[in-house]
């Protein structure tokens, strides 16, 4: 009986021992699957925080296994149905005042991101996202593709602040950045769908739409610039058809 119970001790023993030796593997795994990337060249990796060297924006934190998650997953067009977009007023980076539908939307085939300038997570990487599909797009951005950043912050960010932060990605002709009253930038995230009850749980998604042919389709705004440019062009040419 008593060596029964001793062999049982052992095998608990045994067992609490690489238990903890398993976790104590997990947690040195994870510490070193920490890097630093820039969100406007991804190539640019640093075990420490800092700044990139190329462009001097902040590195931010993320894991290596975010990073493979995020370049494999591939671009799933969502059906969506039409939407009702308000035509609020919004302010423009450079302070001018525009209606959002009529003035931004209306006709166009746009692709429609949500960020705020003190955002230091997904933000960055969704404005560095769009600042290379605006260059793979070429001049069919501002003539045949418009870029739309709404702000989920207007109480912060004023046209001054969104055009600063849009400098840091090269933002171009064709992309323009929208802040405005609060309860009318609320309005317009509800009728998108990117209405949140705190800035910082906004979504990371992207709106690409077609309105004239009333083709709308959401995707994941973080995907690769050629996937996102692919979708944007078959929305473009309508090979998407109406969910109506």
């Amino acid at each position: 009986m008593k060596t029964l119970i001793v062999f049982a001790l052992a095998l608990f023993v045994l067992g609490h021992t690489d238990a903890m030796v398993h976790a104590q593997a997990l947690v040195q795994q994870q510490k070193a699957a920490v890097v630093y990337t820039c969100p406007m060249h991804p190539e640019v990796k640093s075990k420490k925080g800092g700044k990139c060297p190329k462009c001097k924006m902040d590195l931010v934190k993320e894991t290596a296994s975010a990073t493979v998650s995020e370049s494999s997953e591939k671009v799933v067009a969502e059906s969506g149905k039409s939407l009702n977009i308000p035509d609020v007023e919004v302010l423009d980076q450079d302070g001018h005042v525009r209606h959002f539908y009529s003035d931004l939307v209306k006709g166009k085939t746009v692709a429609v991101n949500f960020i705020f300038t003190n955002c230091t997570t997904i933000c960055p990487p969704l404005g560095a996202t769009f600042a290379r599909v605006q260059r793979e797009l070429g001049e069919k951005v501002g003539k045949d593709v418009y870029f739309i950043s709404v702000s989920v912050d207007p109480l912060t960010d004023t046209p001054e602040r969104l055009k600063t932060w849009g400098a840091k990605f090269k933002a171009g002709p064709g992309w323009t950045f929208v802040t405005g009253n609060k309860e009318e930038i609320d309005r317009l995230l509800r009728a998108l769908g990117a209405s949140t009850a705190r800035r910082e749980d906004h979504t990371p998604s992207v709106i690409i739409g077609n309105d004239e042919k009333d083709i709308w389709r959401r995707t994941y705004g973080l995907a690769s610039a050629s996937q996102m440019a692919g979708l944007i062009k078959e929305v473009l040419w309508g090979n998407y058809e109406s969910t109506n």
